[in-house]
Order: structure tokens, then sequence, then C-alpha cells
């Protein structure tokens, strides 16, 4: 169901995913139940890290501006414009239930991200960040 996953990997169900291939998971991991990866670009995992459930992480993306969004083929039809921004979580992170991972996104190592928030922008490593948007609070002991 995803493209490479480590060893210890728990991933509770259910679990939706847009491909799956575009998705790394490194060792010690659990991804609880009902969480959502659009992995139109790569999201990558690293180890120890803990998901809470209803985690939603999306790198598929529409253009800003509304003229974009909507395109055509050679035959004519109309087509959704996708792009795509990866999204990077480090070691040792641990994701709040409910949280949304926006795209092109980075969590540093070591980092909490709080229940309910919308990460935004990248979240620097031994970081507690919380809220919408996910800023951080202070820095978690090494």
């Amino acid at each position: 169901m995803v493209g490479s996953c480590g060893d210890n990997v728990r991933v509770n169900q259910p679990f939706l995913v847009d491909y799956g291939k575009n998705i790394t998971i490194g060792n010690d991991v659990v991804v609880n139940m009902n969480c959502t990866f659009l992995d139109t670009g790569k999201i990558t995992i690293g180890s120890k890290v803990l998901i809470g459930p209803d985690v939603k992480i999306y790198t598929a993306m529409h253009p800003k501006e509304a003229d974009s969004r909507f395109a055509k083929d050679e035959a004519g039809n109309t087509f959704v414009v996708t792009l795509a921004a990866p999204v990077t979580i480090g070691d040792d992170v641990w994701i709040g239930g409910g949280a949304i991972l926006l795209p092109g996104v980075t969590i540093g190592s070591h980092s909490i991200i709080g229940a309910g928030s919308i990460v935004t922008e990248d979240i620097p490593e031994y970081s507690m960040a919380c809220g919408n948007p996910c800023t951080v609070k202070k820095k978690v002991e090494k």
C-alpha cells in the first residue's frame, strides 16, 4: 500500500491514500486510524514517529489563480490542474490527532504537533507547535 516501509510499523484502518507509492515510512512508526495521505507528491515519514487519528497529510494543491485551475487537453476535454509539493516528517515526531499538514511543509525531528493544528509552514526540529495556523510555542528538551 506504500512505496517503502521500515520495520515495526503499524497502520490502523481505515487508512486512505491517493497513490500510496509516493509514501516512505521509517522504522517504529504508528499511524492511527482514519488517516488520509494524499500522496500526489512525496510523503517522507522518519523513524519513531507517532501519527494520531484523523491526521491528514496533503501534497496535492491547485493553482491560486482561478483561471488556471482548469485546462483543456488536445481533444478539448476539461480537466483539473493539480500541483504537488512534498511533505517531510523527521525522526521522533509526534503528530496529534486531527492535525492537517499542507503541501510543502517539513516537520523537524523531535517535534510535537498539537492536536487539531493546521501546519502551513515548516516547523523546526525540537519544537512544540500548535494552532491554526500552527506556530512554535516552545522548544522541546533535547
